[in-house]
C-alpha cells in the first residue's frame, strides 16, 4: 500500500482522468474539505480540451469552443465558487457558418436571437413552427437543469433533488420525452425540406453524436438554441488549456494533488464497494495500490467496465457492451500564412461536401480558425483545425494505418482547399490525429470522442447515472447527463460533488 493523498485524516477522493469533468469534481472537492488527488495517463492535464504546440502555433486537442462563461453559466459560477477568474474569451458570433453542398453562402448562426430568427426564416421558409416550438421546449429545459436536478436518479436523495427541480413549466417537456427531433419534423410536415434536415444532421451530429431522426427532441432543444443570447458560444484567448489550467491552479491552492503520467490499472472493489485503485508510475514502472473512499471515473463507460473488470455488475457490463458503436474524430491541424484565410473568416464553419454520402468518413468537416491576436500563432500566421466524424474500426483493423492517415489528411486539405489558400507556400506546419492518436493520448476506449449519443434510450432519464451500481464509485463525463462539451461534463461534476457531500460529509 502507497501513501500519496496529502490527508490522510480526511475523506479521501481520488479522481481518475484530468479531463475538464474530472478537475471541475476536484477543484470543487478540494475547495469543500476532501482530500483529492487526481491521476491521468497523460503529460498534460486537460483531456480532450487540452492543447499541443509546434512551430510557434498552439492547437487545441479536440474542443474548441466553450459554453457556460455567462453570469449564471456552469463555469462562471463554478470558477465564481472556487475564486478564480474565468479565463478572457471573445463571443462566437456567428458561433458557426454552416455551408450546404454546392452551396457558397453560409447558413450563419448568429447569436441574436433576432438576427438568428431573421436568418432562418430566409434559409428554411415556412419552418417557423418548429423552431418556435424548440425555443419553448429549450425556455423549460434550461430553467430545470439550471436547479441542478439529478438525471437519472438512482436513489432516495437523487429522486429528492429532481423532484425539488421540477416546476409546473417543467411539464411542458414531458409529452415529448420519448420524441426525436425526426418526429418533430413529421408532426410539422418538414421532413421533406432536404436543407433543413441536412443542417439539423450537422449541427446535431456536432453536439449529440447522431443525427436529427435518432437525436433525443429534449437534447435538440437545448443544444440548437444555446449559441443564443443569453447564453452563447465563445473562443477562449490562447488556448483552450486556460480553462483546465485555472481548475488545476484552483486544486492545488487547496491542498489537492495532480499526478500526470500515472495510469489507474484496476479499481479494486470489496463486498460492492470502491475501496482502491491500483496504479501504475509510467516513469518508474511501479505498481502501488491506493486506499480511496471514493473514487470518480473520468472515463467512458467503456473504459470503466476495463477497470472494473470481473467485478463489473452483469447488467451494467451488458448494457455498456449493448451501446451502438459511437464516433471517433479525424482532425487535421494547419498552421498557415494569414494570407491562407479568408477575410472575416468567423472562428467556427462546418461544411458538408456531398448530399448522397454520410456526415461522417471526412465528408463533413467542423472547422476551428485562430484569429489575429487570440494567442494561437504568431504575427502574421493563423491555426486551423478541421475534424471529421470517423468509426474507429477501420483505423484498428487496417494493415496499412499510415497509407490511410495520409489519404485523409490529402482528402481533408484538398477539401478545405475549396475555402482557404492552402498551396505548399501557405502550409507551414501540418500534422493529423486519428482515433489511434487520441486513444494513445487521452485513454479512451478505442479513440472514441464526443459520449454515446444522445439518442432517446441515453439521453436524460435514460442515460448512465453518475451514480454507479458500485458503492463510492462515481462516472462523470460525456457518457453521463447532460452529454459532452466543457460545459455539459462540469455540470455532472458539480452532480456528483453534491452526491458525495450528501453521502459524505468531509
Amino acid at each position: 500500500m502507497s501513501n500519496i493523498f496529502t490527508h490522510r485524516s480526511k475523506c479521501r477522493v481520488a479522481v481518475i482522468g484530468a479531463g475538464i469533468g474530472g478537475l471541475t469534481a476536484a477543484a470543487l472537492l478540494a475547495h469543500r474539505g476532501y482530500s483529492v488527488l487526481v491521476l491521468d495517463q497523460a503529460l498534460v492535464p486537460g483531456g480532450c480540451a487540452s492543447t499541443f504546440k509546434r512551430q510557434g502555433f498552439i492547437f487545441d486537442v479536440g474542443a474548441t469552443q466553450v459554453a457556460g462563461l455567462e453570469p449564471g453559466g456552469i463555469h462562471h459560477r463554478i470558477f465564481s465558487e472556487l475564486s478564480i477568474d474565468l479565463p478572457e474569451a471573445t463571443p462566437c458570433d456567428p458561433a458557426c457558418a454552416v455551408y450546404l453542398p454546392g452551396e457558397t453562402t453560409p447558413i450563419n448562426v448568429w447569436r441574436d436571437p433576432n438576427k438568428w430568427k431573421e436568418e432562418r426564416q430566409r434559409q428554411f421558409p415556412g419552418s417557423e413552427p418548429f423552431w418556435q416550438m424548440m425555443a419553448v421546449l429549450f425556455e423549460a429545459s434550461w430553467q430545470f437543469q439550471a436547479r441542478d436536478p439529478v438525471l437519472p436518479p438512482r436513489n432516495v436523495w437523487d429522486l429528492w433533488q429532481l423532484t425539488q427541480a421540477v416546476r409546473p413549466s417543467t411539464l411542458i417537456t414531458v409529452p415529448y420525452t420519448l420524441f426525436t427531433v425526426g418526429d418533430a419534423l413529421r408532426f410539422y410536415k418538414l421532413d421533406n425540406n432536404h436543407r433543413l434536415r441536412t443542417f439539423l444532421d450537422l449541427q446535431l451530429k456536432l453536439y449529440s453524436q447522431v443525427n436529427a431522426e435518432e437525436t433525443a427532441l429534449l437534447y435538440a432543444a437545448t443544444a440548437l438554441r444555446v449559441s443564443q443570447l443569453p447564453q452563447g458560444l465563445f473562443h477562449l484567448q490562447g488556448s483552450m488549456q486556460v480553462l483546465s489550467d485555472g481548475l488545476v491552479e484552483s486544486l492545488i491552492r487547496d491542498g489537492g494533488k495532480l499526478l500526470m503520467r500515472h495510469t489507474v490499472e484496476q479499481i479494486n472493489v470489496e463486498n460492492n464497494k470502491a475501496t482502491a485503485l491500483v496504479i501504475r508510475n509510467q516513469k518508474t514502472g511501479e505498481i502501488s495500490t491506493e486506499l480511496v473512499d471514493h473514487v470518480i471515473a473520468n472515463v467512458t463507460v467503456q473504459n470503466l467496465v476495463q477497470l472494473l473488470g470481473e467485478k463489473t455488475p452483469s447488467g451494467y457490463k451488458n448494457r455498456v457492451e449493448k451501446l451502438p458503436p459511437a464516433s471517433s474524430a479525424f482532425v487535421v491541424y494547419l498552421g498557415v500564412d494569414i494570407s491562407a484565410i479568408p477575410l472575416n473568416c468567423p472562428p467556427h464553419l462546418q461544411f458538408l461536401y456531398d448530399i448522397n454520402k454520410p456526415i461522417s468518413e471526412n465528408n463533413s468537416l467542423f472547422v476551428s480558425v485562430s484569429h489575429p491576436g487570440d494567442g494561437r500563432a504568431p504575427e502574421g500566421k493563423a491555426t486551423i483545425i478541421a475534424s471529421s466524424f470517423v468509426d474507429p474500426a477501420p483505423w484498428w483493423e487496417t494493415e496499412n494505418y499510415q497509407q490511410l492517415k495520409h489519404k485523409y489528411t490529402q482528402q481533408a486539405i484538398a477539401h478545405l482547399s475549396q475555402h482557404f489558400y492552402l498551396k505548399p507556400e501557405t502550409i507551414i506546419y501540418q500534422e493529423a490525429a486519428t482515433p489511434r492518436t487520441f486513444a494513445h493520448y487521452t485513454g479512451r476506449h478505442r479513440g472514441i470522442v464526443g459520449g454515446i449519443g444522445q439518442r432517446i434510450a441515453t439521453f436524460g432519464p435514460f442515460g448512465f447515472a453518475n451514480r454507479t451500481p458500485i458503492k463510492h464509485l462515481w462516472l462523470v463525463g460525456d457518457s453521463t447527463h447532460p452529454g459532452e462539451g466543457t460545459a455539459g461534463v462540469s455540470y455532472s461534476a458539480l452532480t456528483v460533488v453534491r452526491q458525495i457531500e450528501a453521502q459524505t460529509p468531509h
